[in-house]
This record gives C-alpha cells, sequence and structure tokens, in this order.
C-alpha cells in the first residue's frame, strides 16, 4: 500500500454516506445470492447508526471506508468494516483489523464478527485469525481471542 490511510470520528451527518458505502461494498455478495435491496441495506445500517461507535477511513480527503466497533458484554462486536470496492485488496482491512485487535488486546476482550455465508469477507476474517463459531441460514459468526499483549 503506497498511501496509508488514517481513520477519524464522524458525525450523525454522515451516516447517508456511510450507508451508500455499505451498498457499494455488500452488492456484489447480496446479488449473488440475489438478496440485494439497495434501500434494505440502507435503512439496515442507519436504523443502527450510532457515530461514537464508527470511524471513518480516508485517504488524503477521500472517505474510502468505515467500520464499526460496539461494546458487547465483556468483548467487541465488529458491527461493520466496509471499504469500497476500488480500495479492496490494498491492505485497508488489515490496518482497520490491527487498530481493533490491538484495542481489544490491551483490554483482553474477544472480538466478534458476522459476515454473509456467500461473501469473501470470510476468508478475509479466518486468515485474519478468526475462529467460525456458529453458522446461520445467511451469515457466518466468527471470534477472536485476545493476544498476550506485550
Amino acid at each position: 500500500m503506497s498511501v496509508v490511510p488514517s481513520f477519524r470520528t464522524v458525525d450523525e451527518s454522515e451516516g447517508e454516506e456511510l450507508a451508500r458505502i455499505r451498498v457499494e461494498a455488500m452488492r456484489e455478495s447480496l446479488e449473488r445470492i440475489g438478496r440485494f435491496d439497495e434501500a434494505r441495506a440502507k435503512a439496515r445500517f442507519l436504523s443502527s447508526f450510532v457515530p461514537a461507535y464508527t470511524r471513518a477511513v480516508v485517504i488524503g480527503a477521500q472517505l474510502v471506508g468505515f467500520f464499526v466497533v460496539r461494546p458487547e458484554g465483556r468483548g467487541l462486536l465488529l458491527d461493520h468494516l466496509y471499504v469500497r470496492p476500488v480500495h479492496q485488496g490494498q491492505g485497508i482491512g488489515s490496518l482497520i483489523l490491527a487498530k481493533v485487535f490491538a484495542e481489544a488486546d490491551a483490554k483482553q476482550q474477544v472480538v466478534k464478527v458476522g459476515a454473509l455465508r456467500e461473501s469473501r469477507s470470510n476468508e478475509f476474517y479466518v486468515r485474519s485469525g478468526f475462529v467460525l463459531v456458529e453458522s446461520a441460514e445467511h451469515d457466518n459468526y466468527y471470534e477472536r481471542l485476545p493476544q498476550n499483549v506485550r
């Protein structure tokens, strides 16, 4: 990766743009299984959008993705991680996970994530250290145990 992205907080006014990024990133996977509905995908995100848990991923002034980490029990839920397709495969997702893992490991917290069963993101999460703990009709659920901090 030649240009390293940075992370920043978001505000309420960015919800619509983040929802568009979600749709853009999920479109291929949802179309493949016949479940793509742009309005539903946007509404689903916006109904639970909390800026305090959300971080934008930017390169220069360009918003290239975002992620949402929520507290869940004694761990963290990586509720969303989306990178615009044109920026995928450049290590941005791995940088996001490194940030999330560092925060979780410092507090010895489990990180949980769900992924659409037909999505390529499943391979990414397994390769990144997540372990499959449950499969449902449309989604797979993973956990990553905390690592020792040195």
